[in-house]
């Protein structure tokens, strides 16, 4: 489990295709990589990835996972080229402050960034996202982009719009995001969640 909260900004820069639908990504970031495990999981711009390499490439410290097929289909991993930012979160520990929302790491779909109005120390950023999603998406609710989590301001339809804070421009790829762009969308659980019992309960399976 995640937060949402991004602790590191990475950059891929290695990309290895070990089989047909297997792919090997090196990331450098700024952790020790003394403390991260074999098999522990970090949050790459939102998916969930177990890391299988640890160590330092150059004078950088990074880490490698693997994208399988499905991953890669998904979500924007099948794009990602050497020098690619990505957002970085490592998994929840017991004990840690719960700063954004409860975050799987599993993403959804991808929603497109349709709209960005800049301000003098924020943006809004408005997304479209698919149908199928739209109904999961409420008005002061919660969503990740690209790992990030953040509170919804509007739903207008099948878009929905967001405002970034300085310190999130600043410390996440949000920043740089133009018209156009794709991102990894995850909704909040409790709200799918709410959406599953209300079907089953309209459709008997509550009884």
């Amino acid at each position: 489990m995640f937060t949402g909260i991004v602790s590191d900004l990475g950059e891929v820069i290695d990309i290895h295709e070990k089989t047909e639908g297997l792919r090997r990504l090196t990331i450098a970031c700024g952790y020790d990589p003394d403390s991260i495990a074999i098999g522990a999981s970090i949050a790459c711009s939102g998916i969930c990835l177990t890391v299988v390499g640890r160590g330092r490439t150059g004078n950088r410290a990074s880490f490698a996972v693997d994208a399988a097929a499905e991953t890669l289909r998904v979500t924007t991993a099948g794009t990602w080229q050497r020098g690619a930012k990505l957002n970085l979160e490592r998994a929840l520990r017991l004990g840690d402050e719960l700063g954004g929302h409860m975050v799987s790491g599993h993403v959804d779909g991808i929603a497109g960034l349709v709209g960005r109005d800049d301000f003098v120390d924020s943006a809004a950023l408005t997304f479209c996202v698919p149908a199928a999603l739209a109904r999961f998406i409420a008005p002061k609710g919660s969503v990740a982009l690209d790992g990030v989590s953040l509170t919804v301001n509007a739903v207008d339809g099948d878009t929905f719009s967001v405002l970034i804070v300085p310190h999130t421009l600043k410390v996440t790829t949000l920043g740089v995001l133009q018209p156009g762009a794709r991102v990894n969308l995850e909704v909040d659980q409790m709200a799918r969640y709410a959406a599953r019992l209300l079907e089953a309960t309209r459709f008997g399976g509550s009884s």
